[in-house]
């Protein structure tokens, strides 16, 4: 007896996006009609949002377990977004969505199914200060800030998620049947776009270091990232990592005074660094006590891809460009 030909919005494969913020909305416009996309919503104003863009909410909250059976099971590929919890030293939410996901694959063993797919957003923070040396992929992790700390907890979970559905792990999968996961982990510095540049900082005249103290930034287009996310997915080699980084070499406020030239702003004021605590918000110091400079080249080549944007001259030169 011959299957039924299933309608064609059933044939085309599943992706959930947990955490579907501006990069999990860019992305699904990337895959457009060939994909059916879920994005998780905690509210009834987000999910309208969601459906408003063609993507179908879910229901869930990552700090309650219990509401996550559904979504942990909707999709075989799976873009975890979601941000760790304010406070802490882990980050439970990860552990609870890992607990559902796991659940939800159970009830599929012993079927030829592939292993799902994730592809966790990180960000470079892991590797806390180096004084503006360069950092790659071999940089052990060295989290300076409660932040940073709780994403070095999640990505050690994913680890250890990919680690219990290899041969010999934990579970005691059997030789043979595709693991029970395979997962990606993306290191993400500051993210940018024509909506999301520092605008408001310059109005607000806020400073930055003047001199050795104003450290090295990292920059990613939301557009680029929203790309190398995707690749990230499809061109899966389980476990690796990769810094989604863009080719610029900046500090701090060579970033801002590129971006008050396009905007017509004036640059920020440049006082010493230990003046900043008078003007700057907790987090924003947080950031700023760090410098560092991050290698990208690994997921250019791995993933085969190029940036649209590969320095944001490049992107500001455009935006000008487009403003005039």
């Amino acid at each position: 007896m011959r299957r039924p030909v299933l309608p064609r919005r059933l044939r085309r494969p599943r992706l959930l996006i947990v955490g579907c913020g501006d990069v999990g909305q860019r992305i699904a416009g990337l895959l457009g009609s060939r994909w059916r996309v879920f994005g998780t919503a905690r509210s009834k104003a987000t999910a309208d949002e969601l459906r408003r863009l063609g993507i179908q909410p879910v229901t869930a909250d990552l700090d309650h377990r219990r509401t996550l059976a559904r979504a942990a099971g909707l999709a075989h590929w799976t873009l975890y977004l979601a941000p760790p919890p304010n406070t802490g030293a882990a980050d439970p939410r990860l552990g609870h969505w890992l607990t559902a996901h796991g659940a939800a694959q159970a009830k599929r063993a012993g079927t030829s199914k592939p292993s799902p797919r994730l592809v966790y957003m990180s960000t470079t923070g892991v590797y806390g200060d180096r004084a503006g040396g360069w950092v790659s992929e071999t940089t052990p992790v060295q989290p300076t800030t409660p932040r940073a700390k709780r994403r070095v907890d999640a990505e050690q979970q994913i680890r250890q998620a990919i680690k219990r559905g290899r041969p010999g792990g934990r579970l005691g999968r059997r030789p043979g049947r595709p693991p029970s996961l395979q997962a990606n982990i993306l290191r993400v510095p500051g993210i940018y776009a024509a909506e999301r540049l520092p605008e408001e900082r310059l109005r607000n005249g806020l400073p930055v270091a003047e001199g050795t103290g104003d450290g090295y930034t990292n920059h990613i287009h939301a557009d680029d990232l929203a790309r190398l996310t995707v690749l990230g997915l499809m061109r899966m080699r389980s476990g690796r990592v990769f810094n989604t980084v863009d080719q610029s070499d900046l500090t701090t406020g060579q970033w801002l005074d590129l971006v008050a030239n396009t905007l017509g702003l004036p640059p920020p004021p440049r006082v010493p660094k230990a003046e900043l605590a008078q003007y700057l918000t907790p987090m924003m110091l947080s950031f700023l006590s760090e410098s560092r400079r991050i290698d990208g080249r690994r997921a250019l080549r791995e993933l085969r891809a190029s940036l649209r944007w590969p320095t944001v001259e490049d992107f500001l030169k455009s935006y000008s460009a487009r403003r005039i």
